[in-house]
């Protein structure tokens, strides 16, 4: 989902985990994704150290990630949670085609080879 990168736009963002009862966290930490959710504590725990866009993106990552009751959530909320939803969902969708595709090219220039290769005979000396 593309969403600008502004102050407001995170405290969005942090509004939908505050009404589900989740505590968001900035703090320092070893984190390969700049992000840890402890879900059976509720916690969110973002790196400290990223800018503006970068919790953005974190929050984006995580938030269909975990599971949400929207009844919780403001209409205003529910209505940015679908659409990060939504959006993960068509990327997912763009992604598993684009696999497709290539596994298939793949596929195509495996067989390509095969064919080749099967002509030859090993046992056959070649000049």
């Amino acid at each position: 989902m593309n969403l600008k990168s502004t102050p407001n736009n995170l405290a969005k963002l942090e509004k939908i985990f505050d009404e589900a009862k989740y505590i968001i966290r900035f703090e320092k930490g070893t984190f390969n994704s700049g992000y840890c959710i402890l879900e059976h504590k509720k916690v969110v725990v973002v790196n400290k150290f990223l800018n503006v866009e970068g919790r953005i993106n974190a929050l984006l990552d995580i938030l269909p990630a975990i599971t949400l009751e929207e009844g919780f959530l403001t209409p205003d909320s529910q209505k940015l949670y679908r659409q990060v939803l939504d959006s993960k969902a068509e990327a997912l969708k763009e992604e598993a085609i684009k696999a497709g595709k290539e596994a298939a090219a793949k596929d195509e220039a495996g067989e390509e080879g095969a064919d080749e290769s099967a002509n030859e005979n090993p046992e056959t000396p070649q000049p």
